[in-house]
C-alpha cells in the first residue's frame, strides 16, 4: 500500500512541474455561434475597405457581397432613413445607409462587429429577418442577421444605434 501512496505523490509532483510549462489555451470568444460562420470569420480576419455611409439613399455607397468594410457613420439626427428603423436608438448614436445588389435569390447574412441595429429595406419597407445570432465578447463578428431574398434586387441597409464606425460584411449563406 505504501508504494501506491508514493506513486500518487510522484504523479502529483510531476504534474505540478509540467503544467505550469504547458501552453495556456485561451477560449475563443467567437466560438458561441451555432451557425457555420467560417466565411464571416475569414472575412473579419482580413483587411477592411473604408467607406462612408450615406445620410440618405442618394448618398448611400454600393457595397459588394463577400467583402469586409469599415463604414464611417454619422450622428443619427443627420440621417434620413428610407423606412423608420425597427428600433429607436439611444441619444448620441450614429447611423448610416448603404446599398447592396442581391444578384441571386437566397439567404444572405449581414455581419457586424458590435451590438447595434441592422435593417434591410426593399420596396420601401423593412424586410423581416430570417434569424440572428450574436456572441458577447466577440467582434469578429459580434452579430449576424440573416435575410431571405426570394428574387434578385437592390436593397438598402440601414445601420442605427451604433458607434461612429462599424466593421461589416454581407455574405451569401453557404450550403455546407
Amino acid at each position: 500500500m505504501r508504494w501506491l501512496n508514493v506513486t500518487r505523490v510522484s504523479l502529483w509532483l510531476g504534474l505540478c512541474l509540467i503544467l505550469p510549462q504547458a501552453p495556456v489555451l485561451a477560449a475563443d470568444a467567437c466560438s458561441g455561434f451555432t451557425w457555420d460562420v467560417r466565411d464571416e470569420r475569414t472575412l473579419f480576419a482580413s483587411a477592411a475597405s473604408p467607406a462612408a455611409a450615406g445620410a440618405d439613399s442618394a448618398s448611400a455607397p454600393q457595397l459588394d457581397i463577400g467583402h469586409l468594410y469599415v463604414l464611417q457613420l454619422q450622428p443619427e439626427s443627420r440621417v434620413h432613413f428610407v423606412a423608420a428603423p425597427g428600433r429607436k436608438a439611444a441619444e448620441g448614436a450614429y447611423a448610416g445607409l448603404a446599398t447592396v445588389r442581391i444578384s441571386a435569390p437566397g439567404a444572405y447574412r449581414v455581419s457586424v462587429n458590435a451590438p447595434f441595429w441592422i435593417d434591410v429595406v426593399a420596396d420601401g419597407g423593412l424586410m423581416a429577418a430570417k434569424g440572428f445570432q450574436g456572441v458577447a465578447g466577440c467582434a469578429a463578428p459580434h452579430k449576424i442577421v440573416s435575410f431571405d431574398f426570394p428574387v434578385a434586387r437592390q436593397v438598402t441597409l440601414q445601420f442605427s444605434g451604433a458607434a461612429s464606425s462599424v466593421r461589416m460584411s454581407i455574405t451569401m449563406e453557404s450550403s455546407r
